[in-house]
């Protein structure tokens, strides 16, 4: 029988001569006071040096793990993602073991107080999953202390701080924190050695090693038949069914089989069959999964935009809905917002999308009529797009929704939309 390294090289050699784009991602070793290898920062090079964004970085998560080599990327070391901190409540998270995974969290621009401790609440539930989480030497600064103690590593940027204020960044982390220390930008032999007589015992820098790039193919599937695997998700399909159409799409079973033996899931076997992955990944996490995947198989140009749209759309009535209703409730209203758009994402009228995907009757009288508990939500999240301020001002009035409440979640959502977004 076949393994799954065999099957996934074999589906890579029939499929990316037509349907494929790749992605280039950078890897930075960070190594230890042996050299040994402890992790890799991943950075994404699939665009122009001037169009990076911190956004594209959370998204590089995602997309290292269900379109790139992951064995070849990082093996089983420990991979460091950088962050936004509105990506942190993305659901992509809910993809990754999170043992295999760093989280580089940036501090709050101002360092407003307030939102300092707010953030510390999502921080700490990330935490409680099995998350770590590395920040920067702002952390060690007033105001952090909420942030500093669930570090669990600080990195010292060589660049960014004067050579007099390293010692006592350090003096003050090995007395106030558990966290262990990496020193990033190390260019010298001089450096180093200065940082090691400190007691610094991880490194990072051009001094050990500058990023090396690979390449990667970039299978995806089509929207068409990850809308049919969302559908079979909702209907709770059997797991046979769910195999059926994996059987029939070489693209999406190539994603499906790449993601979940990814060093990224955690598994300790492997996954020899598609029966075996949907069983270990489950109707919850492969809906997650499909829908991710989605946002990602988008082309570029105007299919791209919608696609965009509709994501927004989806994470904003998400966020309002958790406002006033249950988690299933905002569940669905996620799918109200994603939906909202088949008709022009399919070419086709919403009526006829709709007769190919199994919804709850709330979603569909939404989409459909416009009526029902997710309406005003859907029709306040138009209002959010188009800024139109009396439908606006009158739904927000009727939810009872503070227009401070609605402008932050649209913020949110367009930031997590963003984090998902696969440039290429």
């Amino acid at each position: 029988m076949s393994t799954i390294p065999d099957q996934l090289s074999s589906m890579r050699q029939s499929l990316e001569a037509e349907s494929g784009t790749h992605a280039v991602i950078a890897r930075q070793a960070i190594v230890d006071e042996n050299r040994g290898v402890f992790g890799y920062e991943l950075f994404d090079r699939s665009m122009a040096v001037d169009a990076h964004t911190a956004e594209s970085d959370a998204a590089l998560l995602f997309n290292a793990l269900s379109f790139s080599d992951t064995e070849a990327l990082v093996g089983k070391k420990l991979v460091f993602i950088n962050c936004t901190l509105d990506s942190l409540a993305g659901g992509h998270l809910e993809l990754v073991h999170p043992d295999k995974v760093v989280l580089e969290v940036p501090p709050v621009i101002g360092g407003a107080v307030e939102e300092i401790e707010a953030r510390a609440l999502l921080l700490e539930e990330l935490r409680k999953r099995g998350f770590r989480f590395a920040f920067n030497h702002t952390v060690l600064t007033r105001g952090y202390a909420s942030w500093r103690a669930l570090a669990s590593f600080v990195k010292l940027d060589m660049v960014a701080l004067k050579p007099d204020m390293v010692l006592p960044f350090v003096r003050f982390a090995q007395a106030n924190t558990t966290a262990q220390l990496i020193a990033e930008k190390v260019e010298t032999a001089e450096q180093h050695k200065l940082l090691a007589s400190y007691g610094i015992k991880l490194f990072q820098g051009y001094w050990f090693a500058k990023p090396s790039v690979v390449k990667a193919q970039q299978i995806r599937p089509s929207q068409a038949t990850i809308l049919q695997l969302i559908n079979l998700v909702r209907k709770q399909a059997t797991t046979a069914e769910i195999e059926e159409l994996l059987k029939k799409d070489p693209a999406l079973s190539f994603n499906l089989l790449r993601f979940i033996n990814s060093s990224g899931f955690g598994l300790s076997c492997e996954i020899t069959s598609f029966r075996h992955a949907v069983m270990i990944l489950g109707l919850k996490k492969l809906f997650r999964w499909a829908a991710l995947l989605m946002t990602t198989s988008r082309n570029s140009g105007s299919d791209q935009a919608v696609g965009q749209t509709a994501v927004v759309r989806g994470r904003l009535m998400e966020l309002l809905a958790a406002e006033l209703l249950s988690p299933e409730e905002c569940d669905n209203a996620f799918v109200v917002g994603v939906f909202s758009l088949l008709d022009t994402m399919l070419g086709v009228p919403l009526e006829k999308a709709l007769e190919s995907v199994a919804l709850p009757q709330p979603v569909l009288d939404a989409l459909l009529h416009r009526q029902g508990v997710f309406a005003p939500f859907l029709e306040l999240t138009e209002a959010c797009e188009s800024g139109n301020d009396e439908v606006f001002a009158r739904t927000a009035n009727a939810l009872h929704l503070s227009n401070k409440q609605v402008n932050w979640a649209h913020l949110q959502a367009l930031a997590w939309a963003e984090s998902l977004t696969a440039e290429g």
